[in-house]
């Protein structure tokens, strides 16, 4: 989900809802200007998101204050974490119980090279991406950072919301991936929908990560009734 999306202060009660439904955890997006790994319906979130007002000061005290108890991770571009400040930024983080975070443009060579010891002394433990293309050398670099988080596994070469028929071919890369990653977990997101995905995706690997058909939901107010699709309830 979108931070400040569809109204600003419309977070708390999203938390709560998607507790109340069994969902594991939420990644809760900051709104960015130029989502570039994101397909139009996150990027139309998002600028929503940031016509509303929100900005990290903003979705901290937010999340501060939120009823819910349910795990949290944010995902969002790096620029905005080093214009709050990465100490401020780790320190907030700490401060609402929030364990590991998503930002698809820090690199792995950047992140060990210039912030690894400072989000690793503050307890924060970033999640990365891998691709069905990635090398086998890059997924270990990959999983050796992301023991304490997850594998964020891309399900194909496609921004957030395109289509996947999760064909036999795909499916056994992405099997392949998931044993690389040994005891790390690996979590499949980019293009699942359906209850039918998520069966796919819990046969391959630990669990199921879903965006796009979820903010359409929001859009149409259809949340609830997309959830019990979603998770199966009759």
């Amino acid at each position: 989900m979108t931070a400040g999306y569809p109204t600003i202060d419309s977070l708390d009660d999203q938390l709560c809802l998607l507790e109340s439904k069994g969902i594991d955890f939420v990644e809760v997006g900051i709104p960015f200007s130029d989502p570039l790994a994101d397909g139009p319906t996150i990027q139309e979130a998002s600028k929503i998101g940031i016509e509303n007002g929100m900005n990290l000061t903003l979705l901290f005290e937010q999340l501060k204050r939120r009823k819910s108890k349910i795990p949290i991770i944010l995902m969002g571009y790096f620029n905005p974490v080093l214009n709050f400040g990465i100490d401020a930024f780790l320190n907030a983080c700490g401060e609402i119980d929030i364990t590991s975070v998503i930002l698809p443009d820090l690199s792995i060579e950047i992140y060990n090279r210039n912030y690894r010891a400072r989000f690793e002394a503050k307890g924060i433990f970033p999640s990365f991406l891998v691709t069905t293309s990635t090398s086998q050398e890059r997924i270990k670099k990959a999983v050796d950072i992301c023991t304490n988080s997850f594998i964020y596994l891309v399900s194909s070469n496609s921004t957030t919301g395109g289509e996947n028929n999760f064909s036999a071919d795909q499916c056994d890369r992405l099997r392949e991936i998931t044993t690389l990653c040994g005891d790390t977990p690996v979590f499949i997101g980019f293009g699942i929908k359906n209850n039918d995905d998520v069966q796919k995706v819990h046969s391959i690997s630990d669990g199921a990560i879903i965006g796009s058909s979820y903010l359409k939901a929001i859009e149409n107010r259809e949340e609830r009734h997309y959830l019990d699709e979603l998770l199966g309830v009759k």
